[in-house]
């Protein structure tokens, strides 16, 4: 089991987010706002695919007008993204924004802040105060005095001629802006430190989760096209998620939004917190082999696919696939069924235990029966 940190409570929507609550899944739409039409379309693919929190992108008044449209038609709670105008975030509130996401890059002015505060919590939302390596403010003893009771503190020592690591101004500049909202009593806050690349994601993280007790929206930005970006998201989430550092998530990938939501599945089921289906363990394959076992293993993925809501199991059912005798069932005994395959044939095994030899051909509709 991993022993999360412990932070306070934030809702968004109706989904409750840090406190021991379940990691959430967030993604982002891909198209223009105010086109409500090509919104609501993904954000069905989506809802199917299992999002549970919805963010899309503000950068005009047409946008912040469309939310109102979106949210009759929707169920998961809506994110507004919002850069560099403070007018966008009060018109995406006052049009049902159930969330702002804020960059201390880009919008710093006081009294500005002060109006999207005294709208959010006329509202009831929070806010997500989302820094990036992109976008990072450092302002050296920073523009508040106080985080989470603690007192504002800057980060570690200064490296590298007297510049800072990405990391330490990443936190540094989050802390800053967080003492704002706290010297304007709001506290409904959630954070985010995201930079383009792992080590820095997860030593940010891991830096802040010493300095407050606020929810972290977990992700590594601008991850880059799907293998890769699955590559280094998979590496710095799960190390975080590991950690028990994390309480909602994105994998933002340049790819279809729906690989993003598949990819935070699997992150999350990999390491054991989240239930989302039976867990497919499959041999890489050798010259042993003599089924084709690569497509069996996807025929099986996309049939689970389909049928996952009705496996209810408590705990996540391992199904193993291996390719010969010297990998099954030997090596995958803890599986609650799999298959050894032969030529033509393969042995049908429960937690390690041979229960009957079956034709390869019918190796997926047995196990289908059996589960």
């Amino acid at each position: 089991m991993i022993k999360r940190r412990k932070t306070r409570l934030v809702k968004v929507g109706d989904v409750r987010i840090g406190q021991g609550a379940p990691v959430s899944i967030q993604s982002m739409t891909k198209v223009e706002t105010q086109n409500v039409k090509g919104v609501l379309c993904q954000i069905k693919r989506l809802e199917g695919a299992g999002c549970e929190i919805i963010r899309v992108a503000v950068k005009n008044f047409q946008d912040a007008e469309a939310i109102k449209g979106i949210k009759k038609k929707i169920r998961m709670p809506l994110v507004c993204d919002i850069h560099f105008n403070h007018r966008l975030a009060l018109a995406a509130i006052e049009n049902g924004a159930d969330k702002i996401r804020l960059n201390p890059g880009n919008i710093r002015k006081k009294e500005e802040i002060a109006a999207i505060v005294k709208a959010a919590k006329k509202a009831r939302i929070p806010i997500r105060i989302g820094v990036n390596s992109g976008s990072v403010v450092f302002r050296g003893s920073g523009i508040g005095k106080r985080v989470s009771g603690i007192g504002y503190r800057e980060t570690g020592k200064v490296r590298n001629n007297d510049s800072k690591s990405v990391s330490h101004k990443l936190v540094d500049s989050a802390l800053g802006y967080i003492g704002l909202f706290e010297d304007m009593n709001f506290r409904d806050i959630i954070i985010s430190l995201k930079a383009s690349d792992v080590v820095s994601t997860v030593e940010a993280y891991r830096l802040m989760a010493e300095r407050c007790d606020y929810p972290f929206h977990l992700g590594v930005t601008a991850s880059g096209p799907y293998e890769s970006g699955i590559v280094k998201s998979s590496i710095g989430i799960g190390a975080l998620l590991l950690d028990g550092i994390g309480d909602t998530l994105r994998v933002s990938l340049t790819s279809d939004p729906v690989d993003e939501v598949i990819a935070a599945k699997r992150i999350l089921s990999s390491v054991g917190m989240r239930n989302f289906g039976p867990d497919i363990i499959a041999c890489p394959t050798c010259g042993r082999c003599q089924v084709e076992l690569v497509k069996i293993v996807q025929e099986l993925d996309e049939k689970l696919y389909a049928i996952r809501y009705t496996l209810n199991a408590k705990r996540p059912l391992k199904i193993a696939l291996m390719g010969c005798e010297v990998n099954g069932p030997g090596e995958a005994i803890d599986a609650d069924i799999g298959v050894a395959f032969g030529k033509g044939r393969g042995m049908l095994f429960k937690k390690g235990k041979i229960v009957r030899k079956i034709k390869t051909a019918n190796a997926l509709e047995e196990i289908l029966k059996e589960l």
